[in-house]
């Protein structure tokens, strides 16, 4: 057996090698490369730790802020119910009153007549309402678009004094929505959206409630459960409509403005609105309806899709309606809407069906889109940005061009007329016969052929022409109905004979001096 060596007993130790050394030192420098690594790897799990938790610790707080708030909210909504119940009665019994007072007075007055100023207007659609007269007060809005201005500041006050001013809104525009029950073919060609959009965005100051706002309008639940069945009927009756892409534009606005009016907004419907919306996105109130219908989120998708079907105007609006203005600036777009419209104009034109028609299509088209980018630039304030003095340049002579082309062509002067010179009008015939002279003035009353005189002779020189009358166009050199050359000498010893006849003109050639006024016969 061998011997174990003693721990105390130094024995021989080999010497290292270069290359051990070189190992040694390259296993170091891959440790301390991996000590740093994970210790960045570390410190990185660290930072992100610590923003979660900050973000968390942000969440908690403003959750709570908002919790409370909303405490604060409803416990505000249930303390002001008592005030705005009390407010709301008091109202009621004033219109009842009123209501009363109109009903017992003589109905003398014609409410349907015409209405000369700002207060018998009012008076009238107060009357109306008071009574809680649904069909009248439709019917004389509607004969009302004129006076559309009018309309639309006064209304309000008229339905306050409605005893129930949502359930007469509903009556007043059932005729037309959701459906159009109206018979005759004359009556449906009549849009009445303008009237139904109208009345229902002048109900909206009237139940917004007095105390905390818009946050609570005062409908009843009878009522605002009526109006959500007229909200299914319309949906229910796009399929009858040809369907989203189909639906009038003035039908569509009414829906909408119907569901905000009356707060019966649904979030699963989300999809719809945003279809109906970017249908009907040229109408000016669509944007603010997008918001109310919450789309305000959907609305960076919306303005891209009305971008790409051409509808920079309408982007524009709606880009400044949800402060959008960075993310997608106006200049470039309405720049590409002009564009556009060129291009159009430009394709109208090649059409080789009516040059004409053609030709008043493609100014008619530029000169809408011009006007429209110019009024955009001036309510946007973005004259520094786009300066639309070019614009309004190309406008004025497309308008010049437009003025020009509906100018009367001028009647030539050769026509058979006679311009407010009092004189007679030549025969019919009277230019088809030889050496006739036509003329469209009279000839000179001066010089009057005699009966006795025989055929001129060539050399007889002719009579200076009278004075003009009628300012520098003169009556022409010879006045005679016939040319003194065509009569041929008179033969040597022949007989004197009659003169010859030549056509009557003007009273020359038969004896008879011509008709003129006094001052100028002598």
């Amino acid at each position: 057996m061998g011997s174990i060596p003693d721990p105390g007993e130094l024995s021989e130790l080999n010497p290292p090698s270069f290359d051990e050394f070189q190992r040694q030192t390259s296993l170091m420098t891959s440790c301390t490369l991996l000590w740093k690594e994970l210790s960045d790897h570390f410190s990185s799990l660290e930072q992100n730790l610590l923003k979660k938790s900050e973000a968390i610790r942000n969440k908690i707080l403003n959750l709570d802020h908002e919790t409370k708030a909303s405490l604060n909210e409803l416990e505000k909504r249930e303390v002001t119910i008592q005030g705005s119940v009390e407010i709301a009665l008091e109202k009621l019994e004033a219109s009842k009153e009123a209501a009363f007072s109109v009903l017992q007075r003589a109905s003398d007055d014609d409410e349907n007549g015409e209405v000369d100023n700002d207060d018998g207007f009012l008076l009238t659609l107060k009357s109306f309402c008071l009574k809680m007269d649904a069909l009248g007060f439709w019917r004389f809005i509607t004969g009302k678009k004129k006076e559309l201005d009018m309309l639309r500041a006064q209304m309000p006050l008229a339905l306050a004094e409605c005893i129930d001013p949502p359930r007469f809104v509903l009556e007043s525009i059932s005729e037309v929505f959701p459906v159009d029950k109206r018979v005759e073919k004359s009556e449906r060609v009549n849009d009445l959206g303008w009237a139904c959009v109208l009345v229902l965005e002048s109900l909206i100051p009237v139940v917004v409630d007095p105390v905390i706002g818009n946050s609570r309008l005062l409908v009843t639940p009878s009522v605002k459960e009526r109006a959500r069945d007229i909200a299914e009927a319309w949906k229910a009756s796009l399929e009858e409509r040809g369907g989203i892409e189909n639906v009038k534009t003035p039908d569509v606005h009414t829906f909408l403005q119907h569901l905000v009016t009356f707060g019966i907004v649904k979030e699963e419907d989300v999809g719809l609105y945003r279809k109906l919306v970017v249908g009907s996105a040229w109408r000016k109130q669509m944007p603010k309806l997008a918001v109310s219908l919450g789309l305000g989120d959907k609305m960076p998708d919306m303005i891209e899709e009305l971008i790409s079907r051409g509808q920079q105007l309408d982007a524009v609006h709606f880009t400044y309606e949800v402060g959008l203005v960075d993310k997608f600036p106006p200049v470039p777009l309405l720049k590409a809407f002009l564009k556009d419209a060129k291009k159009a104009a430009a394709s109208i034109l090649e059409d080789p069906s009516s040059p004409g028609r053609a030709s008043q299509l493609a100014g008619r088209k530029e000169q809408s889109a011009l006007r429209a980018v110019i009024k955009c630039i001036e309510e946007y304030k973005l004259e520094a940005e786009f300066p639309p003095e070019n614009l309004k340049k190309r406008l004025e002579q497309l308008e010049k061009v437009k003025t020009e082309k509906r100018k009367p062509a001028a009647v030539p002067a050769n026509k058979r007329t006679r311009a407010n010179n009092g004189g007679p009008m030549p025969p019919a015939k009277a230019g088809r016969l030889t050496n006739a002279y036509v003329s469209s003035f009279p000839a000179a009353p001066t010089f009057v052929r005699s009966p006795s005189h025989g055929q001129y002779p060539a050399g007889v020189p002719q009579y200076h022409s009278p004075p003009p009358m009628y300012g520098s166009r003169s009556p022409p050199a010879n006045p005679y109905a016939y040319s003194p050359e065509a009569a041929p000498p008179p033969l040597a010893g022949s007989y004197p004979v009659a003169p010859m006849n030549y056509p009557a003109y003007a009273g020359y050639g038969n004896g008879i001096p011509p008709a003129y006024q006094q001052a100028y016969y002598r």
